[in-house]
């Protein structure tokens, strides 16, 4: 079995967070190794609290994941405090592939991660994957209109120091849903139809399936691919799993 390590929050309404990264591994072919780094209070409309983990809690879940069975891909979610980050960028292993879900806001509202406090974190991780929103917050940009707005916040965000970033097209109005896909060699996009109405967890799910999809040997382009395949399928059934 292919493993990933899960770093993230609880979710007691089972809609996002590392119950929802679980859901979607199993449906890529893999399992989860879990590391928590906050209690969330919330339910689908609201996040009442967040409670991070001590540093040192973190520190000593992460080691124990990163132990046998060995991970092939490491996805990251919503980083709760300073310290934590410190922790994430001294400890995270440098040959193992890392995706970054920015959790700047969560589908049902509240701050999560601060700007600043990321960009050491970005520096390590093989992909980022910021929503719209979370682009523009991260470069201090307004929110991407046309398609040089999305490959300036890109080059930005290659400039950190990350391998290549997916700007995620989920905020956009339209029949479609395109997200961007910009490296050092190129630009690639991933289009889909529109689903109606809203889901959560859609943001963690897509990391989540690239992380499996590059542990399963894929390269970044396919994983990328499989991932929002998975998602529109996903959207698409009546299954809220």
């Amino acid at each position: 079995m292919t493993h990933i390590v899960t770093i993230g929050g609880t979710d007691p309404s089972g809609g996002a967070g590392l119950t929802r990264d679980a859901a979607m591994a199993a449906r890529m072919g893999a399992a989860t190794k879990p590391v928590v780094t906050a209690v969330t209070v919330q339910t689908g409309q609201a996040v009442q609290a967040i409670n991070p983990v001590e540093a040192d809690t973190l520190r000593a879940q992460l080691r124990a994941a990163l132990a046998a069975p060995r991970p092939a891909a490491i996805k990251i979610g919503i980083v709760a405090s300073a310290e934590q980050i410190d922790v994430l960028v001294t400890e995270l292993p440098a040959q193992i592939p890392i995706v970054l879900d920015p959790v700047l806001r969560a589908s049902s509202g509240g701050m999560l991660s601060a700007r600043e406090a990321l960009l050491p974190l970005v520096a390590r991780v093989t992909l980022l994957t910021p929503n719209l929103p979370e682009s523009a917050a991260l470069t201090g940009r307004t929110i991407a209109a046309t398609d040089a707005d999305l490959q300036h916040q890109g080059e930005a965000f290659l400039a950190v120091g990350c391998r290549a970033v997916l700007i995620k097209g989920g905020h956009a109005g339209g029949p479609r849903s395109t997200d961007t896909l910009i490296r050092p060699e190129g630009v690639a996009r991933f289009d889909a139809t529109r689903m109606p109405g809203a889901r959560r967890g859609t943001g963690c799910s897509l990391a989540t399936g690239i992380a499996c999809g590059l542990a399963l040997g894929r390269d970044l382009q396919t994983a990328c691919q499989a991932a929002k395949t998975e998602i529109t399928n996903w959207l698409a059934s009546s299954d809220p799993v």
